[in-house]
């Protein structure tokens, strides 16, 4: 089963973790290198998924997306004020 929000992302980071990616000055394949040393088995592809909204973001994934861009869990899920 497939959740969506409303305009079609399946998740609320993936915009959030695209910027803060470009904002470090990383690739994806760069991201995807330093959450596998971080200990997140992932893919370049899985991270562009990410961004694009195509793919679900697990609680545990956002812990390591957040320290390897070097910014928070509530920045990336929109929260932080």
């Amino acid at each position: 089963m497939k959740i969506y929000r409303p305009d079609g992302r399946c998740n609320v980071s993936g915009l959030k973790v695209k910027a803060a990616r470009e904002a470090a000055g990383l690739s994806q394949e760069q991201l995807a290198a330093k959450l596998q040393l971080g200990g997140l088995n992932i893919t370049q592809k899985a991270v562009s998924r990410i961004e694009t909204g195509d793919r679900i973001v697990a609680d545990y994934e956002l812990d390591h997306l957040a320290r390897a861009l070097d910014v928070t869990v509530y920045h990336l899920i929109g929260l932080e004020k």
